[in-house]
């Protein structure tokens, strides 16, 4: 391996810490309350290290959105995969969330918790939220069109969206009530409507 490519393998894995710790703490103790030192301190690097590679802590906190993002778009397709073609697995979505629900870390929606942290002209944040939000109703789409093939493009559109409300309120709900209850009745409203 030439020194270049160790240096950037070396790199890359000194960022991926970082957000990985970044993450930890964003979600837990929340976007504000989490400090450039904190994350220094508990990564173990100094601050020229942690500034290498991200210039702001809006930065970090992109990185820790899509890192967050990536995770979860992966599991819950697997989980989804798993499950018998048909309305199941488009239901799948909601044994998904009570799966992360039952998690010992389970606080909420991370989007939610950053947006509602961020001042209103943040636009960067905003959008990248948005972003992942829209992939969730596209993914939740491409489920209803790949196991209830009898809806209209217009139908999916519609029901795609709905679903997605009903997701993202039990999530809330449930971080809320720290309870399974509202995952369950989102669960049994989008049986009704599918």
């Amino acid at each position: 391996m030439s020194v270049f490519l160790y240096l950037c393998s070396v790199k890359s894995k000194v960022r991926q810490h970082i957000i990985e710790i970044a993450s930890n703490l964003f979600y837990s103790n929340g976007y504000n309350s989490t400090g450039i030192n904190e994350i220094i301190s508990e990564a173990g690097i100094a601050k020229a290290t942690l500034y290498n590679h991200f210039k702001s802590k809006e930065a970090i906190c992109l990185a820790y959105l899509q890192y967050k993002n990536a995770v979860f778009t992966n599991d819950i397709k697997e989980f989804c995969d798993k499950k018998p073609q048909g309305k199941e697995r488009v239901l799948a979505i909601f044994d998904f969330l009570e799966a992360f629900f039952k998690e010992k870390d389970f606080n909420g929606c991370w989007c939610i918790k950053t947006v509602s942290e961020i001042p209103k002209d943040n636009t960067i944040i905003r959008k990248e939220i948005q972003s992942q939000k829209n992939q969730l109703i596209h993914f939740i789409a491409e489920l209803i069109t790949d196991n209830i093939p009898s809806y209209t493009q217009e139908e999916i559109d519609t029901l795609s969206k709905q679903l997605y409300l009903l997701y993202e309120s039990a999530v809330a709900e449930s971080h809320l009530h720290q309870d399974n209850w509202p995952i369950m009745q989102a669960k049994k409203l989008s049986e009704k409507i599918i």
